[in-house]
């Protein structure tokens, strides 16, 4: 009798277990929690917006967007990563993602297992800009500049570990020159900061550069993409200027938690792609000096393995040591 009363206990709970599995046909049952590890008005909180408006309209539940920004992103990556895999809960996140593992000595969470890809949102160039007060008109007479003034100059970053920071040192080590560094939580802060005069010099992605450039309150001087934008003419990239390894571009993408049914993933892969193709996402993207990307799920986990392989050696190369959080 008592081996039949835990049969039958074991079979009701797993009835709940399944019960509770979301139903691709009816997903999401209930508001889904998009996670933006950052302060609002960077890259990851416009895509936020922009892709959350749209499945709010084609799903039967609204995508709430939940900015947790701190600690270079780790807080709300947590959150995430704690979460339950239901589907219920999303994490739009950057390049910063698969950073964090090289330039921290101990992460609450494992960036690559404790997640699965959904899908690569959309891709940027990286810039360096100054302020307009800076008497520089291109990088070689940046360098010049900084140089005759080692420690004076301030840049802005998104965080202690955040992908400006991480690019800053790199080209630091690259030309010799000495900066400090003032982080922020995000690179929207950190391109308030340089507009308001704070810092002279930033390096931030596409996304929160260009209405600043074209309201002349920032100056672009060189792109750390493979090739020249078409968003900025006249602009070179550190290639032609004679760094040719430092080429990077800023990505954003969506996870969710590791053990999400692959049925949830693929649903909203292409309920995104769908997106993707409108033609006034596309216009948003485009004056946000975004790219759009794509791809599946499982092509997203094969980015973000290179991606962060790739950074590993970058970061180890410029000689930036791991910190603790």
């Amino acid at each position: 009798m008592r081996f039949r009363r835990i049969l039958t206990i074991l079979a009701v709970g797993f009835c709940s277990l399944a019960g509770a599995q979301e139903n691709p046909a009816t997903y999401p049952s209930r508001p889904l929690r998009l996670v933006v590890p950052f302060a609002p008005g960077g890259g990851t909180d416009v895509l936020a917006r922009i892709f959350g408006a749209k499945l709010s309209v084609v799903w039967p539940n609204a995508v709430v967007v939940e900015n947790r920004p701190g600690a270079s992103a780790t807080i709300g990556t947590d959150i995430v990563a704690k979460s339950k895999s239901d589907g219920l809960t999303l994490l739009l996140i950057a390049d910063t993602h698969t950073i964090n593992v090289s330039l921290y000595k101990k992460l609450p969470y494992d960036p690559l297992k404790d997640f699965a890809g959904v899908i690569l949102l959309a891709t940027a160039p990286h810039i360096v800009v100054v302020h307009p007060s800076v008497p520089a008109s291109s990088l070689k007479e940046f360098i010049d500049y900084a140089k005759s003034r080692p420690g004076a100059l301030n840049y802005s970053s998104s965080g202690p570990a955040g992908t400006s920071y991480v690019l800053t040192e790199i080209l630091k080590a690259a030309t010799g020159m000495n900066l400090l560094h003032v982080p922020y939580k995000g690179g929207g802060p950190a391109m308030t900061a340089l507009v308001a005069g704070e810092a002279q010099v930033t390096i931030a992605p596409a996304v929160t550069t260009l209405a600043n450039w074209r309201a002349q309150r920032a100056r672009p001087l060189a792109l750390l993409s493979g090739e020249r934008s078409p968003l900025l003419p006249g602009i070179p990239t550190l290639t032609e200027l004679g760094y040719p390894h430092i080429v990077f571009e800023s990505w954003y993408g969506l996870l969710a938690p590791a053990g999400t049914p692959p049925e949830i993933l693929n649903k909203v892969n292409a309920d995104i792609r769908k997106a993707m193709a409108l033609p006034d996402v596309k216009q948003q993207l485009e004056n946000q000096g975004l790219q759009a990307a794509g791809g599946s799920p499982a092509q997203f986990d094969a980015y973000m393995r290179a991606e962060t392989e790739k950074w590993a050696k970058a970061i180890k190369a410029a000689g930036v040591p791991p910190a603790d959080l």
